[in-house]
């Protein structure tokens, strides 16, 4: 069961304000709107593996995860998954249900223990009267979610497994420069890989091993070390 928190208390309120002023849409509203927006939503916290929402929910909260790390998954009619993102902290989701409240398009899991903020919709909305500056991030947050489905249905079109594989390990690295390499350790398995690429888990192995094999990557369980950044990018392009 996740734990519910509950409307958050002053010290809660204070760590919620933190989190959401870092966050564009919710930056607008200045300390005194983010702060009652804290007040107006709640906190729970969820752990590794449980479901946050469910694909084909009622669409009526907004979601800022506070802590952790979440995957976003699309389930076809047979059963199928496609991993449609992985976010942490200062990330939201649940923007597409709430224009129109139509049902959840995707299922939200917590890969760690994740603390989450849920504000309703109806308290968004007295948010957006209030401020008119958060409609107009709305949407270019909307936007922005747009344009990164646009280019996930692009990277599925024209490139191949192992393009496609090499743009998503740069991605979850946050393309963070290291002459150590950058460790990559966000408790994935290569079936969530596999889900993020539109593959097979075999397929996505092999791949992988041809990465350890040219040394671009190196593997222990589920850490992966990117060694070969501009390898990985000029191999991201093709």
């Amino acid at each position: 069961m996740n734990k519910v928190n509950g409307a958050p208390g002053p010290r809660c309120v204070r760590s919620v304000a933190d989190v959401l002023a870092g966050i564009p849409l919710f930056r607008v509203l200045g300390e005194e709107g983010v702060t009652a927006a804290a007040r107006a939503g709640l906190c729970r916290t969820y752990a590794p593996g449980q479901l946050i929402c469910y694909q084909g929910d009622p669409g009526e909260h907004l979601y800022a995860v506070l802590l952790g790390l979440v995957k976003v998954v699309f389930t076809s009619e047979r059963g199928d998954e496609m991993v449609l993102n992985i976010m942490g902290p200062g990330e939201t989701f649940g923007e597409l249900a709430l224009l129109d409240g139509s049902p959840r398009s995707a299922s939200v899991i917590a890969l760690r223990s994740t603390s989450v903020f849920t504000l309703p919709r109806a308290k968004l909305l007295k948010l957006m009267s209030d401020h008119p500056g958060l409609a107009d991030e709305f949407l270019t947050l909307i936007g922005k979610l747009v344009r990164k489905l646009t280019e996930q249905a692009g990277d599925l079109a024209f490139l191949d497994l192992g393009g496609r594989l090499a743009k998503i390990l740069l991605q979850l690295a946050e393309r963070r420069d290291d002459v150590h390499g950058v460790i990559l350790d966000r408790g994935l398995t290569q079936s969530d890989l596999a889900g993020m690429v539109g593959a097979t888990r075999p397929a996505v192995n092999r791949t992988l091993k041809a990465f350890v094999a040219r040394g671009f990557i190196s593997i222990k369980g589920r850490t992966i070390v990117l060694h070969d950044l501009a390898a990985l990018r000029r191999r991201s392009r093709v």
